[in-house]
C-alpha cells in the first residue's frame, strides 16, 4: 500500500517536514541526489533549470554529475532563485559548472541526457513562451531524458497538457501524486520512480493499488468449503444488437476465473439459447424479450438475483424503457451489490442520480468518462481536470462505490481512494469493460464488507490482464477475449 498525495498535500508535508527541523536546502540536497542516483546519465547532459525549487534539484543534480566525473552544463531560464535554490547554484559556480540562458538555445541535439528541471508538481496551466520552446527542444533532441519529480508542463493533480516534456524516466520527489497515473502521464513518461526524501506524508486517504494489496484478496482456500462460499453472482444484459457484451463477462467465464463460486448469465431467452452451446459452467437464466430485447418483468428478476451477493446489470442491455424498469427495480429491492455498467449507467443517467441514496444495499458504479459526465452534469474537460476530486464528491454525494475508468482507474466511496495504475492502449476495444464487470462481480461477491478494495482489486487484474494480452498479441491486435485468456494467469502470478 503506498500512498498517494494530491499536490496541496504534497506541499503541506513538504512544510511540515521543514517545521519539524529538516532544512529545505537539505531536502532539495536529497532530492538532487535521488535523481542522480535513478537515472542513466551519459555525458553531456543539459540540466534545464527553471525559476523554483524544482530548480534547486537540478542544482545539486549538476554538482553531483560534475562530481561523478560527468560532463554537464546548466541550461539556465533567468537568474531568479529560491532562497535554498541560490544556495546550490552558487555551489555549482563554485564547482566551475558551466551555464548558459535559454534564449542561447536553439537546439538540443548535442546532448546525450537531459535533466528536466523546468516546473514542479505546483504547475497548473499551460506551458507557453520561452518555457514552451525548452520543452520542444527537449522532445525534440533525441536525447535520454530524466524529469525531476513530474514532467515540466504536466498537471501533477490531473495528468493533463497541452505542451509537456516526454521522459524516459520520471522520478517523483516525496510521494507519488494522481497526475504521476492519470489521463495523459502514461503517454509522457515511459518509465516512473517514487523516491523517499524523508518527508512523512501527510495525506487523507489515496493509494495506489499494487501486487500485495490484491494479492491480500486471494488468502488461501480452505479444504472445508464449498461454492457458496465464494459468492454467486448474477450477471444482467445483453440483446439481440449487442450479444457480444453478457458473452464477455460470462460466457468466457471471465467472473468465475477471478473467483466467483456461481454464475448466473441472465439473458434474453433468444440469445441464451444461442450461447447454451458455449455455457459449461456458468448457469441460464432466461429473461422474457421481445425482439431480442429484455423486457422486465417483475417476478423474473426477483428469482434471477434470488440468493445472490452480488448482480452485475446493463453489459449490452440496450438503452430501452425496459432497461430503466430493471434499474429501478434492482436499485429498490436488491440488498445485495448491484454493479451498474453500460446501458444500466445510461438508464441510471435518464432516471436521475437521486434514487442512488434510496438504493436498498450496495451499488458501484463503472462509468467511463463519457458515462460519467452523464450522470455527474460535468462536461469531459470539467472531469479530465479534476477526476479524483469530482469522483470522490460524487461517490460522498451518493453514497456508492465509483470505479471512474480510464487510463488510470480511481476507484473511491468519496472517503478512502485507490488509483490502478495497470492497462494498456490494447485494451481501447469493444468488451474491455464488459471484462471487468465480470471479474468485479466475482471480487465483491468475495469481498463484500469491502468495495472499494475490491473494486481495485478488480480494475488491477484486469489491466494486469491486458498487458500480460498486449505481450503476447500485441497492442493493436488484441481483443478483449485474449484478456480474459489471461485473467487466471494474472491471479495465479499473485497468488504464487
Amino acid at each position: 500500500m503506498t500512498e498517494i498525495l494530491t499536490v496541496a498535500e504534497m506541499r503541506s508535508s513538504d512544510a511540515a517536514a521543514i517545521a519539524a527541523g529538516t532544512p529545505g536546502r537539505e531536502l532539495m540536497r536529497r532530492a538532487g541526489e535521488g535523481v542522480f542516483r535513478a537515472g542513466r546519465w551519459q555525458a553531456p547532459v543539459a540540466v534545464v533549470c527553471g525559476t523554483g525549487n524544482n530548480a534547486g534539484d537540478g542544482y545539486v543534480l549538476a554538482l553531483l554529475l560534475k562530481q561523478a566525473g560527468i560532463a554537464c552544463e546548466i541550461l539556465l531560464q533567468e537568474e531568479r532563485f529560491t532562497d535554498d535554490g541560490r544556495y546550490w547554484f552558487d555551489r555549482c559556480l563554485e564547482a566551475g559548472i558551466p551555464v548558459r540562458m535559454w534564449p542561447e538555445i536553439r537546439s538540443m541535439t548535442e546532448y546525450a541526457s537531459i535533466a528536466d528541471c523546468i516546473f514542479g508538481t505546483g504547475f497548473h496551466g499551460e506551458a507557453a513562451g520561452e518555457a514552451a520552446r525548452m520543452i520542444r527542444l527537449m522532445n525534440e533532441s533525441g536525447a535520454y531524458v530524466v524529469s525531476a519529480d513530474i514532467n515540466s508542463g504536466l498537471n501533477g493533480d490531473s495528468g493533463m497538457a497541452v505542451n509537456a516534456v516526454r521522459s524516459d524516466l520520471t522520478v517523483s520527489i516525496g510521494s507519488w501524486k494522481p497526475g504521476h497515473f492519470l489521463n495523459m502521464a502514461k503517454d509522457l513518461m515511459k518509465q516512473k520512480t517514487d523516491i523517499d526524501i524523508g518527508i512523512p506524508p501527510l495525506g487523507r486517504g489515496m493509494y495506489l493499488t499494487e501486487a500485495d494489496d490484491v494479492a491480500a484478496l486471494f488468502p488461501p482456500r480452505k479444504n472445508f468449503s464449498h461454492k457458496g462460499a465464494y459468492g454467486y453472482i448474477a450477471l444482467i444484459g445483453g440483446s439481440f444488437r449487442y450479444s457480444g457484451a453478457i458473452r464477455m463477462a460470462a460466457m468466457a467465464n471471465a467472473a468465475m476465473r477471478a473467483g466467483a463460486g456461481v454464475v448466473r448469465l441472465c439473458a434474453p431467452r433468444g440469445l441464451c439459447e444461442r450461447m447454451m452451446p458455449d455455457i459449461l459452467e456458468a448457469t441460464l437464466f432466461p429473461l422474457s424479450e421481445k425482439d431480442g430485447d429484455m423486457t422486465f418483468r417483475t417476478e423474473e428478476f426477483r428469482e434471477a438475483v434470488r440468493g445472490t451477493r452480488t448482480a452485475a446489470f446493463g453489459m449490452g442491455a440496450g438503452m430501452t424503457a425496459e432497461t430503466e424498469k430493471a434499474v429501478s427495480f434492482l436499485l429498490e429491492s436488491y440488498e445485495g451489490t448491484l454493479i451498474l455498467d453500460a446501458d444500466g449507467l445510461n438508464a441510471l443517467a435518464a432516471l436521475g442520480t437521486g434514487r442512488l441514496k434510496r438504493a436498498a444495499g450496495q451499488v458501484i458504479l463503472t462509468p467511463h468518462i463519457g458515462e460519467f459526465s452523464r450522470l455527474s452534469g460535468k462536461t469531459a474537460d470539467e472531469i479530465f481536470s479534476a477526476p479524483v476530486s469530482l469522483a470522490e464528491e460524487f461517490a460522498a454525494e451518493h453514497g456508492v462505490t465509483l470505479l471512474l475508468k480510464g487510463p488510470g482507474t480511481i476507484i473511491t466511496d468519496g472517503r478512502e481512494t485507490w488509483i490502478a495504475d495497470r492497462g494498456t492502449p490494447g485494451m481501447a476495444t469493444a468488451g474491455s469493460g464488459d471484462v471487468l464487470s465480470g471479474i468485479l462481480a466475482a471480487m465483491v461477491a468475495l469481498h463484500p464488507q469491502e468495495p472499494v478494495r475490491a473494486a481495485a482489486g478488480a480494475a488491477w487484474i484486469n489491466g494486469r490482464a491486458g498487458e500480460m494480452a498486449a505481450e503476447r498479441t500485441g497492442e493493436v491486435s488484441m481483443t478483449a477475449r485474449n484478456t480474459i485468456e489471461n485473467i487466471a494467469e494474472a491471479i495465479a502470478g499473485l497468488i504464487r
